[in-house]
């Protein structure tokens, strides 16, 4: 089962420090030389993003910053696990890094299944 892990929280938290990156980069490595890990990154602030809207038939595009935004998504990753508990087990320990590397630092990471052309296609 494909998994998007997705990690929100204020946008004026800063840049993470180097010791979380570190053991980021760690577990990281570990999970994709085991095979569960598919890819991931960090995300630049909203300042240099746009977002691109479909609306009432319309399509607008927005310069970021993006003032009304009080959570953002700062990073994603993408993981192959056997179930929705072992990528939840995984989320928690990305979180206890954050915990010991960043106090005083709040987010969340949601945990999300994620579905391919495969999921839709018609049953036999």
């Amino acid at each position: 089962m494909k998994f998007m892990m997705i990690v929100k929280s204020a946008e004026r938290s800063g840049l993470p420090p180097k010791e979380l990156m570190d053991a980021i980069d760690k577990l990281s490595e570990e999970a994709v030389k085991s095979g569960t890990m598919l890819g991931g990154g960090g995300l630049g602030p909203t300042a240099m993003g746009a977002r691109v809207r479909l609306s009432g038939g319309k399509i607008t595009v927005t310069d970021g910053p993006f003032t009304e935004a009080k959570e953002i998504v700062g990073g994603y990753a993408q993981f192959d696990l056997k179930s929705k508990q072992e990528a939840v087990d995984s989320a928690v320990r990305f979180m206890e890094l954050h915990k010991k590397h960043w106090p005083g630092w709040e987010g969340e990471t949601e945990v999300r299944q994620m579905f391919g052309p495969e999921d839709f296609a018609p049953k036999p």
